[in-house]
């Protein structure tokens, strides 16, 4: 299924592999270059990140179970971060293909899947299309499932005209849009009394600007219109669904409580006034959470 390694690597490993930092390729069937990262040892945790971002943005939650003994993994998305900016293949099946080559090219077992917003699709996409044998438990943190457009089988969902307005800026002046989103709803700097961090927007718009316009704008519909309800019929993992009530990207009633009810074995915690970019702004309490999940 998969060829060598791809293009750059660069790795610094102890004795026994106990102190292993790397990061490197892996190239997929269809021949694109899927860059990740991989430090440490023990169980694996492994991070799918949010559009239109990269395994940047796990930065957070990467040190923090890292220096408390496991192994993390966190690659960018096809035409996000380091990966190729390839025209196609910008659909979940895609994604959750490009996460297995990861997975199998590491030969993972017994790994816990987590997964932020676009992320979160893509893990419950890949657990179904790929199956779980090589998974023990997964995390949903704000993410995407079951599915976001506004349809006759979904009546609280968003409008697609919300859907195709972010394509339009996308297409047409995605740095200001990039640096507009983060600023306002997506760590919830608009709210009254936050105070917006400045280097948390940067981090964003830098993230962001790294990838393809082609990849995000294709990546707009993959997120918002793709149709999760039978793969989180499908899961029979136990799967904690993270998500903040005040959530202005995703919100709350037709995602994370809609998901936790669908899994076979799916918990649901609610974060009072949590936003969407919760994994930064609330890292210690989504970190501890987490950590209570994989060892309970």
């Amino acid at each position: 299924m998969l060829a060598a390694a791809g293009p750059a690597q660069a790795a610094t490993e102890a004795k026994g592999g106990a102190a292993r930092m790397t990061s490197s390729y892996v190239r997929t069937k269809d021949g694109v270059d899927i860059f990740y990262k991989d430090w440490g040892s023990g169980t694996p945790i492994v991070f799918s990140h949010g559009w239109p971002l990269s395994s940047d943005d796990w930065d957070s939650q990467m040190m923090y179970f890292v220096q408390r003994g496991f192994r993390v993994i966190a690659h960018d998305r096809r035409g996000h971060g380091r990966s190729t900016q390839v025209g196609s293949g910008h659909d979940m099946d895609h994604y959750a293909d490009d996460l297995a080559a990861v997975v199998e090219h590491l030969d993972l077992k017994g790994a816990i899947h987590v997964g932020h917003s676009t992320g979160g699709g893509e893990v419950v996409r890949y657990l179904a299309r790929h199956g779980q044998s090589r998974a023990s438990k997964a995390v949903l943190i704000a993410a995407v499932p079951p599915i976001m457009v506004k349809t006759a089988a979904n009546p609280g969902g968003l409008p697609k005209d919300v859907f195709d307005g972010i394509q339009q800026q996308v297409a047409t002046n995605r740095a200001q849009f990039y640096r507009d989103l983060p600023s306002g709803p997506f760590y919830g700097f608009n709210r009254p009394g936050v105070k917006p961090q400045e280097g948390i927007i940067q981090n964003w718009w830098r993230q962001g600007m790294m990838g393809g316009a082609k990849a995000h704008y294709d990546g707009v519909v993959a997120f918002s219109q793709t149709d999760f309800t039978a793969d989180l019929k499908k899961i029979t993992l136990p799967v904690l669904v993270q998500h903040g009530d005040d959530d202005q990207i995703v919100p709350y009633a037709d995602s994370g409580v809609l998901s936790a009810k669908l899994l076979q074995k799916g918990t649901l915690k609610t974060y009072k006034g949590f936003p969407h970019g919760m994994p930064t702004t609330h890292a210690d309490v989504i970190n501890a959470d987490i950590l209570a999940f994989i060892k309970g």
